[in-house]
């Protein structure tokens, strides 16, 4: 593995272009340490599923998002001896 160092990346992109384009991998390095690998693009094969496809197949609770008094009063510090494992 041979690393580019960032002056010469800039310097010379569109070689480096070329050889992912030909499938070299091109390691980019700061100091000698390697910190970015060029690699050829590729297209995903998946293609993207519509959203929605859950809607009317899940029930949630009303109060999903509403927070007990216990537990609030637990995150103001002031539950008492409610719980306490102390």
């Amino acid at each position: 593995m041979t690393i580019t160092n960032i002056h010469e990346a800039k310097t010379h992109l569109s070689k480096l272009i070329e050889r992912v384009q030909r499938g070299e991998e091109v390691v980019i390095g700061k100091a000698g340490r390697p910190v970015a690998t060029l690699v050829p693009y590729r297209q995903s094969r998946k293609p993207r599923r519509p959203g929605g496809r859950w809607k009317g197949k899940v029930w949630m609770a009303e109060d999903f998002d509403a927070l007990p008094e216990a537990v609030a009063a637990w995150f103001r510090g002031d539950a008492g001896d409610a719980g306490d494992a102390e």
